[in-house]
């Protein structure tokens, strides 16, 4: 960790740091323990929602029906101490089910006046299912919640509970009476993390233990102080000149005006500066979840393909031939 020489100031933040760092990592390791006692075989998945939430962001949930996405939500919700609520998104769905609406009230003197009554996004977990499921409308509800945590109804300002975050699922492959995702609130998530098939010993764990008598529960782990706590820390990390350096280079050589010759040309659009904000506090958050109070080159490979990856468009050319967001990414990385 890098120290300033002869700055008191600097090595008290540094104490301070490590002091509240080894707080952290103790009940960070009790959630991921309580999340895997539910959650079987899919430790890089769990680790991803976790960064997704120590830094502060939301997640878009990416798999094939039955792979525990909404399971795995929940889990959070109880392991973490949040107030969790569950949205399931259909094209019927309308922005005041989600946000809240406003009704008339009369008193017993016959007086009227509007009182304003709370949706489901006044949490502090917002689980929204198959969110590409709802109309555009009803998707850009969520816009103002998740970059601003408030909203606004008949022009009143309405804070929502700190913390506040948004998973969400998808289903890749059914895109009957679905509405793809606009750019602007994809850039909204922090992470896009793809939940795919358990291996054998995992599947074979679930089948044992979720068939019988009593399924397993979890069980909270962390308060929403210690939760953020954490986030706060999670700032707080400093960050080496290599690292900040490899983030820059990622991001802008995934850009089709400016970036790498070999890939730009093959792109309709890529990432903004959100994403390199995106994945600077991703990587502080990995870090801290494997028990380190500085990010390494080595977490902004890892977590690259998840920041990057629902920031970027390839052209039809390019797709015509092979190519792919996955595999431009993957170039990208190996430059690094």
């Amino acid at each position: 960790m890098a120290q300033g020489a002869g700055s008191a100031s600097t090595t008290s933040l540094d104490d301070g740091i490590v002091a509240t760092a080894e707080t952290c990592l103790a009940a960070i390791g009790q959630a991921r323990e309580a999340i895997h006692g539910v959650i079987f075989g899919q430790e890089k998945i769990v680790d991803l929602a976790l960064v997704t939430i120590l830094a502060g962001g939301h997640g878009l949930l990416v798999g094939l029906p039955g792979l525990a996405k909404t399971k795995l939500v929940e889990t959070l919700g109880t392991v973490l101490g949040l107030d969790a609520r569950r949205v399931q998104f259909t094209p019927d769905l309308m922005p005041s089910d989600i946000l809240g609406t406003e009704i008339l009230d009369e008193d017993a003197e016959r007086r009227r006046s509007f009182r304003f009554v709370k949706g489901p996004v006044f949490t502090q977990l917002l689980m929204a299912d198959e969110i590409n499921r709802a109309s555009p409308r009803t998707q850009s509800a969520l816009l103002q919640a998740m970059q601003e945590h408030f909203v606004s109804v008949a022009g009143e300002r309405h804070d929502l509970p700190k913390p506040f975050h948004v998973l969400a699922t998808q289903n890749p492959i059914e895109q009957e009476g679905t509405y793809p995702l606009p750019e602007a609130q994809l850039d909204r998530f922090l992470l896009e993390i793809d939940v795919g098939y358990p291996d054998r010993a995992a599947e074979r764990r679930i089948l044992i233990e979720t068939t019988g008598v009593e399924d397993a529960k979890p069980r909270a782990a962390m308060t929403t102080e210690q939760l953020l706590t954490a986030q706060r820390l999670v700032r707080r990390l400093p960050v080496g000149e290599a690292v900040v350096d490899a983030i820059l280079d990622l991001v802008r050589s995934a850009r089709p005006e400016g970036g790498d010759p070999s890939v730009s040309k093959k792109l309709l659009w890529g990432p903004g500066p959100r994403a390199s904000q995106a994945l600077t506090l991703a990587v502080r958050a990995r870090a801290l979840i494997e028990g380190r109070v500085a990010p390494s080159v080595a977490d902004v490979k890892a977590l690259a393909e998840p920041v990057l990856k629902h920031r970027m468009a390839v052209t039809f050319a390019a797709r015509a031939d092979g190519e792919s967001v996955t595999g431009l990414i993957g170039q990208l990385v190996a430059k690094l």
